[in-house]
């Protein structure tokens, strides 16, 4: 499996908050490789791998779809477009960035930057309010093309770095889904000690609503969330971070089943594969929240990828990680 061409083609189509269509019928032409009853509900792409057995437990593999981005809230008589936020956009990066705004079609906009000459006082982070796309067309111009409650997202091209990184956006999830996509390779023909059901879900950046109406309707026995935690980076504190090249991070939480946390370690020992601890002391913010607490409850673990420049267009990973990551995963699920 190319894991980097996999990746650049998910992270290059857009799928922002409740918009997620374009990213999910490209995922879902890649599961159906090895789910081929896979199908979208919902805005989740659900697909069943293999054969299912009566006396196995079912396993969730889960990994959103979605990634941040911006609504269209106006559009100003200058033919200015503004803006509110899908995610937890971080603010601080917006002035000057080249965004796609998903309108009748695609159209590319840059966001507005007072010259430093001009600004006055010191620095500051714009807040939403203060945030406005210029697309060089009028009022009316605009007003054929662009609705009101559009998405957009930035616009980011994915490019390979030094020791076997990879830079963009989207990364958060979608090297999480790379990395099941992976799995299920790993696992063809060979036999499972559980049925395995995979989830793409949608909505995680809005509050993992995609995994909560997912866990319903799958009600697995366990569930395991793969996306991605914090890369140390320069100026960060290192208790709270994993590091790129270093394996997956598991998860230990109280709300995360301490069985599960402890299965895939010694998992990670007997077969070689290089892994990081995540301290969690509570929520995890990730959608195994949804699946621990669905219907009578399931037993959920986080595996993460590492990754720098959280929620920002130039996201940073390791190959490595996913590929890792996908060991893991894979090994723990083997018979």
């Amino acid at each position: 499996m190319d894991i980097k061409n996999l990746l650049f083609r998910l992270c290059e189509t857009s799928g922002a908050s409740g918009s997620e269509r374009p990213v999910s019928e490209l995922a879902l032409t890649m599961l159906k490789e090895y789910c081929p009853s896979a199908e979208i509900n919902n805005g989740n792409v659900i697909g069943r791998f293999g054969e299912f057995a009566e006396n196995k437990p079912l396993l969730v593999l889960d990994a959103h779809s979605d990634q941040i981005g911006m609504i269209v809230t106006y559009i100003t008589d200058d033919g200015f477009i503004k803006v509110g936020s899908l995610g937890g956009i971080d603010r601080r990066l917006l002035p000057a960035q080249r965004v796609v705004i998903h309108g009748k079609t695609d159209i590319k906009g840059v966001i507005c930057s007072v010259p430093p000459h001009l600004a006055k006082g010191g620095e500051k982070v714009l807040s939403f309010d203060e945030v406005a796309i210029d697309t060089g067309m009028t009022k009316s111009e605009l007003e054929n093309i662009v609705s009101l409650g559009d998405v957009i997202t930035f616009d980011v091209k994915c490019r390979e770095l030094l020791n076997n990184r990879i830079t963009g956006g989207a990364m958060d999830d979608r090297s999480g889904m790379v990395a099941i996509l992976r799995t299920l390779d790993l696992l063809r023909n060979q036999s499972t000690k559980y049925n395995v059901t995979v989830i793409f879900s949608a909505q995680e950046e809005l509050g993992e609503r995609g995994a909560k109406i997912g866990a319903f309707e799958i009600n697995p026995d366990i569930a395991i969330a793969v996306d991605v935690s914090f890369a140390c980076s320069f100026g960060e504190n290192e208790e709270k971070c994993g590091y790129l090249g270093k394996g997956a991070m598991i998860g230990i939480s109280p709300s995360l089943s301490r069985e599960i946390s402890e299965e895939l370690i010694s998992t990670a020992k007997n077969k070689d594969i290089p892994y990081q601890i995540e301290v969690m002391n509570g929520l995890t913010s990730t959608n195994a929240d949804r699946y621990s607490v669905n219907r009578e409850g399931a037993k959920t673990c986080t595996v993460s990828i590492p990754l720098r420049n959280m929620h920002t267009p130039v996201e940073v990973i390791d190959i490595a990680d996913v590929e890792n990551t996908a060991r893991l995963l894979a090994e723990f699920i083997k018979r």
